[in-house]
């Protein structure tokens, strides 16, 4: 007689009961056990080999007994599997056809002690995977109900497991604050209020070896013992559950434990931390803050954000849009203007209207005294320098906000911020700001978008741009291959992987006039001259005085 040789598996969800010396899993093997020993006149026999999985979930087969079954299965030393109930092998219809699919290459079967299967007919499986299709339901029922419960409970104020915040330890369903952690968290608090940046503050507790404390988990995993990273105290400075609060899903519970600290010090980080993410840091710590940080928004009112980025050593401000939904020109979908370029336009054109401060006053509605008109014109002369200049405290203090529309930039000034700067005391009371509206378009020069201001001057003063620069040293260079191989454009063309227009709109750079390879260099071209623009002009003059006629209108 054949002897068939049969493995028992068992499972439980819950760790509920198996500290007890005869538990659910027992109860499995045992039933399993008498149904084979049912069995010895088919030549079954028992394998010693315990397959035991007790406190994991059937919903998947990450599983250790189970892993250890499939390779045991795989090395041919089982015949057929066999299992209390089919649920106890897997709650999934998913995990059971890869499972069927491991056992039918194996040639195993398996049993069900309390469900009569068999997995060797159409009929059998058919049957099986309708159970296994109410098993997966009952699956995610039960997951359903945990998931409410668990939002009802912290609704309540409870503690639902988790990773215990810093500052606690874990108690049933509540959390008991932890003394010497607590006082971590304190100080985190009270120094931020210090020095009001988050980076500042992170390089003084490395400076001083403060790490977080090493914990453990209820699972066994280890915590700690490295230094506070910035994400890290964001999250302690952010995390509500230090006053008493508890978070599910964006709402914010009234906790049943104690909190670590007070209101009106969590009130004051949450308000710097907003100010430091809302335009310019207000604080010493800018180490190179934008001059409109703050008071720039686009046409929508979404406002832009103060930014940087830094090549080498230098360093580009930006001020873009914080959601991505401002509009830019020709479709752009992300306003990323250059801040030195927005900040000369604007301070620019609000000198040259403090220049004629009556006009300027009557805007607002604001009448001067007599004995201040005659001078006037002085402290406005003094003011306008100061802005075209660029003076931080003139230009914050004179310009509330600066608005990006499609084709112009609007620029409200603060009426009474005037008033005091020009030191006049107004006869009538202010009515109202006065804007100033600038002809200007936003285009895209290379990758960022340039803007241009209408009936004047567009050159860029100072910023040169990577991708001219690299434009002009690759018509150099394919120049040179030219002279030196003796290379037709066409030659040059395939050498390169080009097409042969390109190629030859490409060498053509080299013969631009020297003032305008100069301007390039040193970034004082025309801010809509850009790498399209130099290799379009198909009717490019060899004469150097007409190609800066063409290019720079003179």
């Amino acid at each position: 007689m054949r002897k068939v040789r049969c493995a028992i598996y068992t499972r439980k969800s819950s760790e509920e009961g198996l500290e007890q010396d005869f538990n659910s899993l027992d109860a499995q093997r045992e039933a399993c056990a008498a149904y084979i020993l049912s069995q010895a006149s088919e030549g079954w026999s028992q394998l010693p080999a315990v397959y035991d999985d007790g406190g994991i979930s059937g919903g998947t087969l990450e599983r250790p007994a189970l892993q250890r079954l499939l390779a045991d299965i795989a090395a041919g030393t089982i015949d057929i599997v066999v299992v209390y109930k089919v649920d106890r092998l897997t709650r999934s219809l998913l995990d059971f056809a890869k499972l069927v699919e491991a056992m039918d290459k194996a040639e195993v079967s398996f049993v069900s002690v309390t469900q009569s299967f068999n997995t060797t007919t159409s009929m059998g499986r058919l049957t099986l995977n309708m159970l296994l299709s109410f098993a997966q339901f009952e699956r995610e029922v039960t997951a359903e109900r945990i998931r409410d419960k668990i939002a009802a409970s912290k609704a309540k104020g409870m503690w639902m497991g988790g990773v215990v915040p810093l500052g606690y330890r874990a108690n049933g369903r509540t959390l008991t604050i932890d003394g010497e952690h607590a006082a971590l968290i304190r100080s985190i608090f009270d120094r931020y209020l210090e020095v009001r940046n988050v980076r500042l503050l992170t390089a003084q507790l490395a400076d001083e070896i403060i790490r977080v404390p090493k914990r453990m988990t209820g699972t066994g995993r280890k915590l700690g013992g490295k230094p506070l990273t910035r994400g890290q105290i964001y999250k302690i400075l952010s995390n509500p559950i230090y006053i008493g609060k508890i978070c599910h899903k964006g709402e914010i519970f009234e906790g049943q434990h104690d909190a670590i600290v007070d209101r009106e010090t969590w009130d004051k980080v949450q308000m710097q931390l907003e100010a430091n993410t809302q335009g310019e840091q207000q604080t010493r710590t800018a180490s190179a803050p934008s001059l409109l940080a703050g008071k720039v928004f686009d046409s929508e009112g979404e406002a832009l954000i103060a930014s940087h980025a830094n090549k080498g050593t230098t360093r580009y401000h930006y001020y873009i849009a914080k959601s991505g939904k401002g509009e830019a020109a020709e479709g752009q979908r992300m306003l990323r203007i250059p801040a030195l370029e927005l900040e000369k336009v604007v301070c620019k054109a609000v000198a040259t209207e403090v220049e004629q401060p009556l006009g300027l006053l009557a805007k607002a509605g604001v009448e001067p005294t007599p004995d201040t008109v005659a001078i006037l014109g002085d402290r406005a002369a003094s003011l306008a320098t100061s802005l075209r200049k660029r003076e931080r405290t003139a230009v914050r203090t004179c310009i509330e906000k600066v608005t990006i529309g499609p084709a112009q930039v609007s620029v409200e000034l603060t009426a009474d911020d005037l008033c005091s700067l020009l030191s006049i005391a107004p006869t009538s009371q202010v009515t109202t700001n006065p804007a100033i509206n600038i002809a200007a378009t936003l285009r895209r020069s290379g990758r960022a978008v340039r803007l241009i201001q209408h009936g004047v001057s567009t050159s860029t003063e100072g910023e040169p741009q990577e991708h001219l620069l690299k434009l002009l040293h690759r018509a150099r260079a394919w120049w040179q291959m030219m002279l030196d191989g003796k290379l037709t454009v066409s030659a040059l063309a395939r050498e390169q992987q080009v097409t042969s227009s390109y190629a030859s709109r490409v060498v053509r750079l080299n013969f631009l006039a020297p003032k305008i390879v100069e301007a390039i260099v040193i970034g004082k071209q025309p801010i809509d001259l850009d790498a399209k623009k130099l290799l379009n002009l198909s009717d490019l003059p060899l004469a150097w005085n007409e190609q800066e006629e063409l290019l720079f209108g003179r």
